[in-house]
């Protein structure tokens, strides 16, 4: 039968290659090497990953340096320190034991620490006739001073990494921003392009796109969204190309008059029939509050439209009104339908009903025909959009209570425009 190793308070007393080589690194340091203990505490922290350090690890780390009496500790200075396991779990934030020993052999393992074991087992300092400590049994925070350059230089190289990659992701909201506003504007100009396929590509780059994304993912799909937006760009830069500089004022104004396409091709009276969650008869209506919905609440419910604002973000209302103006282009709706709505309702209103079509784009076939469609019922008194958006809040607390689904939000840079048929 294999002999197990003794166990103490804190762990099985075992001795690897690496508890070694911290051993050598702190008896190889210059004997007057100082360092302050909290900034070379704070570039382990920076650099926890690299180390191997996990959060609780470091409170104990936070914890045990806490016994060092002075701010700065010097190579051959006394770095021995041996608090009793209640001290110790008391600074760190009440620990329990047995965390306490899996996160301790945490700090052991990455060499931050090193153990100095009594006979028995048991953490104290034994003094001499003039009260200087002779001997001190406990953790050896003599790695915190021999590897205070190496945690120097890897927290050093973690910031760098960081920040190349907030640039990274910087770079990719960027091109999304500028995929959907070419989008958006070859469809509003009526420029001719596969514009469809272009949105259906753009969607299935965010659809590939994790919450969470690592390093190697941003790069492959900044790549990839680089690509769709150069044959975007060119799709719009050979339109303007082809056209003549040199043609008439009326032929001008007639391409104008052509590019702009208004309720013939949104099929918009075809579809005003359409069931609409937010509107309601006017006597329901008249027993609605009469006061604008809080912005919060309506980025909540309908929080695709963050994917078209500017950082994807919405903070305030004239951030909602600008970015429901890029929605509108998006979902193909005509400048007139959107200028009716705004006159009929009032421009947060119109904002509103936009956010909300572009949530819902998936069940609206016609989003211009279902907005000429709500315009007129608002201009008769009946319609609020205090029932479409409590619809969709509805909805959204539902896909969660029931787990059939989750409502798309958005991901660092935010979300992404929603599918259309």
């Amino acid at each position: 039968m294999t002999q197990q190793l003794p166990t103490t308070p804190f762990g099985r007393r075992s001795m690897s290659l690496g508890l070694l080589a911290s051993q050598v690194t702190a008896q190889a340091v210059t004997p007057d090497l100082v360092v302050h203990k909290w900034k070379v505490f704070q570039h382990i922290r920076e650099a926890r990953e690299a180390v191997g350090a996990t959060d609780r690890a470091l409170a104990i780390l936070s914890a045990l340096l806490s016994f060092h009496q002075e701010t700065t500790m010097c190579a051959d200075g006394d770095l021995v320190v041996f608090p009793s396991n209640a001290q110790l779990s008391d600074r760190a934030n009440g620990m329990s034991p047995a965390t306490l020993r899996r996160h301790i052999a945490i700090l052991v393992h990455c060499g931050l620490v090193i153990r100095r074991d009594s006979p028995n087992g048991k953490r104290f300092a034994r003094k001499g006739p003039s009260g200087e400590i002779e001997q001190a049994y406990g953790f050896d925070l003599a790695p915190i001073v021999a590897r205070a350059d190496e945690f120097k230089r890897l927290a050093e190289t973690t910031q760098a990494e960081k920040k190349a990659f907030r640039i990274l992701r910087e770079r990719l909201t960027i091109a999304r921003r500028d995929v959907v506003k070419m989008i958006a504007a070859g469809i509003e100009e009526g420029v001719p392009g596969d514009w469809r396929g272009y949105r259906m590509a753009y969607e299935g780059l965010m659809e590939r796109l994790p919450r969470s994304a690592s390093k190697a993912m941003v790069e492959i799909i900044l790549a990839e969204l680089s690509a769709l937006r150069a044959l975007v760009h060119k799709a719009l830069e050979d339109f303007i190309k082809s056209q003549n500089p040199d043609a008439n004022e009326s032929h001008n104004e007639r391409h104008k008059q052509n590019s702009k396409p208004d309720s013939k091709n949104e099929s918009e009276y075809s579809h005003s029939t359409e069931k609409e969650g937010g509107a309601c008869g006017s006597d329901n209506v008249r027993m609605l509050p009469q006061r604008d919905l809080p912005l919060n609440i309506i980025v909540d419910a309908c929080p695709e439209i963050r994917g078209l604002a500017a950082g994807g973000e919405i903070r305030t209302w004239r951030d909602l009104l600008a970015t429901a103006q890029l929605a509108r282009a998006y979902l193909g709706i005509s400048p007139s339908a959107y200028q009716d709505a705004c006159a009929a309702m009032g421009e947060g209103q119109a904002a509103t009903v936009i956010a909300a079509i572009l949530q819902r784009t998936e069940q609206i076939s016609s989003p211009g025909g279902y907005l000429r469609s709500l315009t007129k019922r608002a201009q008769e008194g009946k319609f609020s959009t205090w029932p479409m958006v409590m619809a969709l809040l509805r909805a959204k607390l539902d896909q969660q209570r029931d787990g059939a689904g989750r409502i798309r939000s958005s991901p660092a840079d935010g979300p992404r425009p929603a599918k259309r048929p």
